[in-house]
């Protein structure tokens, strides 16, 4: 900012950034050594919780809890109040998009007429860690006679919520990590976690696949590596072929006219099965050597059987073969070993991977 003849709106402006800083700034008071003991035996209280969660998960119970899920016709409807409520979008989210529908319904909002949402064919997963929270305990009674079995996730059987449970899920009863043993954060961990369980084992239950995993998942970077290789390849007029027995200024000529100028070309049999590829560096090696022998069969320059992709494999592992093979195009193929289509390491950087 050029302050030149404006020195009195510069000291106003500096005197309030002074006074800004001072209020965000830490108190003096604060002690850095004890913040980060403090810091490390939250993280290691949280991990203990979840250590004993493990030791102690009920078999039969949690083994019921997955049948329920994977027999849901429905959808799993997730309900909790407050931390546990949060907690609750992040389950439910996290079984949507591992195949499992779900939806969150919020306990205040169901009681107003939101439980509409709850079908007899839902299964209901219900969220408190005291298993006393008076929004969700007063869901039992309408979801029971809508029909829907409801799952508990709560520290104990004996509380109002896991008694009017079909099933509880223990959370055991471990310390919150807060120093004024308020805030919920061992709970919410151990929640969390045991939802993540829930899920993963369900996952596991369906035999879900990466192909499924990557319909759900279209945007982002998690998204275009789930990507098939298919759906980025070039192919049609961009696909440089060559046959076997051309000439290298037959290739050279394919390598230059072809639309994106791909730096390779394929070199197939009348079959249009994959025999090789000769690349910008093969050439530069070959004029290395002094001459380039333009009237010679491609035969005895291609790299023969070289990598190769298949259309259904996922971005993300074409883009492991590239790393490892540090090789700059790949040839695809399908089953038969005909080509399809030719991925270059550009493609992959288009669509920012």
């Amino acid at each position: 900012m050029n302050w030149r003849g404006r020195e009195p709106k510069r000291a106003a402006y500096n005197s309030s950034f002074d006074a800004a800083f001072q209020r965000h700034a830490a108190p003096m008071a604060f002690d850095g050594k004890r913040a980060l003991a403090r810091g490390k035996q939250v993280l290691e209280l949280e991990a203990e919780a979840v250590r004993l969660l493990a030791d102690a998960l009920d078999g039969p119970a949690f083994l019921r809890a997955c049948e329920l899920l994977l027999a849901c016709t429905g959808r799993v409807v997730v309900t909790g109040m407050g931390k546990a409520g949060l907690v609750g979008q992040k389950i439910s989210a996290t079984l949507a998009s591992t195949g499992t529908p779900s939806l969150f319904l919020h306990p205040g909002e169901a009681l107003h007429g939101d439980l509409g949402r709850v079908r007899p064919e839902d299964v209901v997963l219900a969220l408190s860690k005291s298993g006393g929270t008076r929004e969700v305990v007063q869901l039992l009674g309408p979801v029971r006679a809508i029909g829907a079995p409801i799952i508990a996730l709560c520290e104990s059987a004996d509380s109002p919520l896991g008694g009017g449970a079909d099933l509880v899920l223990s959370l055991g009863q471990a310390p919150e990590a807060c120093p004024l043993g308020l805030a919920p954060t061992v709970s919410t961990t151990v929640m969390l976690a045991l939802g993540d369980a829930l899920a993963m084992a369900v996952l596991e239950g369906r035999d879900f696949t990466r192909e499924e995993f990557a319909r759900f998942h279209p945007a982002g970077s998690l998204g275009k590596q789930l990507m098939q290789v298919g759906e980025i390849m070039r192919d049609g007029a961009e696909l440089p072929l060559v046959t076997i027995g051309s000439t290298v200024a037959d290739v050279l000529a394919v390598m230059s006219q072809t639309p994106g100028r791909p730096g390779a070309a394929l070199v197939v049999d009348q079959d249009q099965k994959l025999r090789g590829i000769f690349t910008d560096g093969d050439l530069r090696r070959m004029a290395e050597g002094g001459s380039i022998p333009v009237g010679e069969a491609i035969d005895s320059y291609m790299a023969a059987d070289p990598k190769r992709l298949q259309p259904q494999e996922l971005v993300g592992e074409a883009l492991r073969a590239f790393r490892d093979t540090h090789v700059d195009q790949m040839p695809v193929v399908d089953d038969d070993g005909r080509v399809v289509g030719l991925v270059d390491v550009q493609d992959l950087l288009e669509v920012r991977i």
